[in-house]
């Protein structure tokens, strides 16, 4: 059985690889942490783990990478889409993958480094998304209210939480959210965060949509 530890500051991204992870039958998730602190917590109380990181929890890496190795874990690094991992810090990671590595690609990654192996998707990210072609789509089919929605979906905002920071009604941002479904393909709202965080020329709209909100709220 391959024990699991998922640390990442974004619960939506938890929530989408723990749903993708509990359908393997040779996977158990131990531990998820929102923060560095429930993440050592959940070092010192299992062992043999395979942690994944992200690396927006900003973890001291030689700091990290000393307490896996002393509770015999192996650690799993998740990094932003565009972000560069230097080589150094590469080595003191068993795995390397994107946030929007494809599920059978995460699940294969786990497996390898629970067995000893080394996983390190080291390919040019940027590259990888340039030619994104359903991203973009979506992206320019959205209006620029809509774009601001996806944003603070991706946040983890409710609707009530919606509508107040864009000054409406809640029933508004349902009416709203039914067309970006339809626009976007999938059926709830777990699922949009992930299609916005998978398509890397959707994800940047929504953070520079986010980022206009925040100026406004300011």
């Amino acid at each position: 059985m391959n024990r699991i530890i998922l640390a990442d500051n974004q619960a939506i991204f938890r929530a989408g690889a723990a749903r993708i992870l509990v359908l393997e039958e040779d996977m158990r998730i131990v531990a998820q942490c929102e923060d560095l602190n429930r993440l050592w917590t959940a070092l010192d109380a299992n062992r043999g783990a395979a942690v994944l990181v992200a690396s927006t929890l900003r973890p001291d890496l030689q700091q990290l990478a000393e307490r896996i190795r002393t509770g015999g874990h192996r650690l799993v690094l998740i990094v932003e889409n565009s972000e560069q991992v230097a080589d150094a810090s590469a080595l003191l990671a068993e795995g390397i993958v994107s946030r929007s590595v494809p599920a059978t690609d995460l699940v294969d990654c786990i497996r390898r480094v629970s067995r000893g192996q080394r996983y390190q998707q080291r390919t040019n990210v940027t590259a990888i998304h340039s030619g994104d072609a359903v991203g973009a789509r979506v992206r320019d089919r959205l209006t620029p209210k809509e774009m601001q929605i996806v944003a603070l979906i991706v946040q983890g905002c409710k609707n009530k939480e919606i509508a107040a920071q864009l000054g409406t009604k809640e029933q508004v941002i349902k009416n709203y959210l039914r067309g970006i479904y339809d626009k976007t393909g999938v059926s709830d709202r777990l699922e949009l965060a992930l299609f916005t965080i998978h398509h890397r020329v959707l994800a940047e709209a929504a953070a520079k949509a986010g980022t206009l909100i925040e100026m406004k709220t300011a």
